[in-house]
C-alpha cells in the first residue's frame, strides 16, 4: 500500500485529469483556462504535487466542478479497479525503480484504461497462483531479472571488493583463510564468532548459520566444510562494508520481510564472489582455457581447482564477466538437485542473459530432459566423486544449440543429495570463434528437449512422461484442419 498522502495525491491527480478529459482539454488548455503553468499541472496529474486551497478553487472553476468533488478520495466508477492497485502491497513489493520505471507514469497508463489494466495485473496474479508461483518465488523471479537486466555484473561492487582488499592486504585466491576473514569480522566490524553444533534440533540441522544483530553474533554450524564457512564469513563483510542494513539473518533462507532483503543478499553473496576468486585472474585463465583446441574435461577440472573447491562458486562467478569481458551475452546457469532414493529433479538456481534461453525451470511437474548432460551427471554421479562433463545440446523444437559444461557432486552439507551446476553458451557465429574447443571432435550433439511433456523427440530412450502438451496441440490443430475441410466442401 502505498503511503496515505501520497495516495492522496495520487488519487487527486487521477480525478483532475479524468475531469479535464471529459471536456477534450489538453494540458495546455487547462493552463491556459487557469493561469497555471503546464509543468506543474503535469506534476499534479502525475501525484507528485497536491496544490494549495486557492489553486484547486481555481481548478474547480474552471472545469465546472464543486471543491469538494476534487478534494473528495471516492473514485469515479470508471477509476473503482485502480483503487484495488492502490491500495494493495503492488507498489511496495514490486521494485520499479530498479528498472527504471516511475511510479507515475505507470500509475498514468493505469488510469488511461484502468478496467483493463487492473484485469491485466489480475490475470497476471491468477497466472502466477495457477502456476504455484508465490510470494518467495516472484521476488526471486524479478531478482532474476534485475541480474539479467545488467548482464549479472555490478562494476561497483567489483570495485568495492578490491578496494576492501586493498585496504586489509587481502591476496584473493583460493588460499584466502576463514581465520582471517573471521579476524576481520571481530576486530573492524565488531563481530563474535562462534561455532555450534545444531544437529541435537532437527529442525536446525541444516542451518548453516544464524545472526544475531543486536549482539553482533555469528553462529556457525559446526558442519560447515571450509569453502562453505569461508563463502558466508565472506558474504558477512560484505553485508557491513557495503552497509547493507536490511538483511536476512539465516543461511539458508527461512524468510524475508521486503524485496530489499533479497537484493541486499545478493549484492552481499555477489561481493563474497569477488572476494574469493580474482575477476583478473578469472579472466586471463579462462582466455587460455577457451584457446584450448580440443575439449577435455581435466582440463575444467584444474581450472575449477585453480581457484576453488567448490564448483558452484566457479560456475556463478564466470557468468559475472563472460557477457562484460568476453562479449558472451547469450548464456544460461542452472542449479540442479536430486536427492537419494527419488528420481525427482529441481532445479534450485538459474540465470538467463540476454533472453529466456531454452533450458528453464517450472514449477508445474513436468519432466526435465533426460537427455541434458546435467541431469545425466546426477543420475550417475557415484558416492564421494566429482563429475565434469560437456556435450552440445541442440533443442529440436527450438533449433537452437548450446555448448553445456557441467560439474556434478555430493552436496557436501545436505546428506542424501546430488548437485549438479552447468553453464549453457548459445552457438552462433560469435562464440564459435572465442571458443576454440566448441568444434572439438571431443564433444557430442545430442538432441534434447524441455520437459518430456512438451518434447517432439518420439524415440527418445530416457523418456520419463509421453508428450501430452504437444498431442495436445496436434489434436487441436488436426480439428482445425478438419472443420476447414467441411467449411470448404460446403461452400
Amino acid at each position: 500500500m502505498i503511503a496515505e498522502s501520497s495516495y492522496i495525491r495520487v488519487v487527486f491527480g487521477l480525478k483532475l485529469k479524468q475531469y479535464r478529459q471529459k471536456k477534450n482539454w489538453s494540458l495546455q488548455d487547462l493552463a491556459t483556462k487557469t493561469g497555471l503553468s503546464k509543468s506543474y499541472l503535469n506534476e499534479i496529474e502525475n501525484g507528485k504535487k497536491y496544490p494549495k486551497h486557492d489553486k484547486i478553487i481555481q481548478l474547480s472553476e474552471a472545469l465546472q466542478c464543486t471543491f469538494d468533488d476534487l478534494v473528495s478520495t471516492k473514485l469515479d466508477k470508471s477509476l473503482i479497479p485502480i483503487n484495488d492497485v492502490l491500495q494493495s502491497d503492488f507498489f511496495k513489493e514490486i521494485p520499479l525503480d530498479l528498472f527504471g520505471i516511475n511510479k507515475s507514469n505507470l500509475i498514468s497508463i493505469i488510469s488511461e484504461a484502468p478496467k483493463k489494466v487492473t484485469a491485466f495485473i489480475n490475470a497476471l496474479i491468477e497466472i502466477s497462483q495457477n502456476y504455484n508461483l508465490g510470494k518467495e518465488r516472484f521476488y526471486f523471479a524479478v531478482m532474476r531479472s534485475f541480474q539479467e537486466l545488467y548482464d549479472n555484473h555490478f562494476p561497483e561492487i567489483e570495485d568495492a571488493a578490491a578496494e576492501f582488499a586493498q585496504e586489509n592486504q587481502l591476496k584473493l585466491s583460493k588460499d584466502l583463510k576463514s581465520e582471517i576473514l573471521e579476524q576481520l569480522l571481530r576486530e573492524t566490524f565488531d563481530y563474535t564468532i562462534n561455532s555450534i553444533d545444531f544437529s541435537e534440533d532437527y529442525a536446525l540441522n541444516k542451518l548453516r548459520s544464524l545472526f544475531i544483530p543486536e549482539k553482533k553474533l555469528l553462529l556457525l554450524n559446526n558442519r560447515l566444510d571450509n569453502n562453505q564457512k569461508v563463502f558466508i564469513l565472506a558474504k558477512e563483510i560484505g553485508f557491513n562494508y557495503l552497509k547493507l542494513a536490511s538483511r536476512p539473518n539465516t543461511y539458508s533462507w527461512l524468510d524475508f520481510s521486503s524485496f530489499e532483503e533479497i537484493l541486499n543478499n545478493f549484492y552481499a553473496s555477489y561481493f563474497a564472489g569477488c572476494l574469493l576468486i580474482s575477476k583478473t585472474k578469472l579472466i586471463e585463465k579462462t582466455g587460455d582455457f577457451f584457446d584450448q583446441r580440443e575439449w577435455n574435461p581435466q582440463n575444467l577440472d584444474s581450472l575449477i581447482k585453480h581457484f576453488t573447491d567448490s564448483p558452484e562458486t566457479f560456475y556463478y562467478r564466470l557468468t559475472n564477466i563472460l557477457s562484460s569481458e568476453f562479449g558472451i551475452k547469450d548464456l544460461f546457469y542452472l542449479c540442479f538437485v536430486k536427492k537419494d532414493n527419488s528420481d525427482k529433479i529441481q532445479i534450485l538456481k538459474e540465470l538467463h542473459l540476454n533472453h529466456q534461453q531454452a533450458p528453464h525451470s517450472n514449477n508445474t511437474n513436468e519432466h526435465y530432459c533426460r537427455r541434458w548432460i546435467a541431469v545425466k551427471n546426477l543420475h550417475h554421479l557415484k558416492e564421494n566423486e566429482t563429475l565434469t562433463d560437456a556435450q552440445i545440446s541442440h533443442y529440436k523444437d527450438q533449433s537452437v544449440s548450446y555448448l553445456v559444461i557441467s560439474t556434478s557432486q555430493k552436496n557436501p552439507f545436505s546428506d542424501g543429495s546430488n548437485r549438479s551446476y552447468c553453464l549453457g553458451i548459445l552457438l552462433n557465429n560469435q562464440t564459435l570463434k572465442k571458443i576454440s574447443f566448441a568444434t572439438s571432435s571431443q564433444l557430442r550433439t545430442i538432441e534434447v528437449g524441455v520437459t518430456c511433456e512438451s518434447c517432439s523427440i518420439r524415440d527418445c530412450e530416457v523418456r520419463q512422461s509421453p508428450p501430452v502438451r504437444l498431442d495436445k496441440e496436434q489434436f487441436n490443430l488436426d480439428m482445425k484442419k478438419s472443420i476447414e475441410k467441411i467449411r470448404k466442401s460446403l461452400i
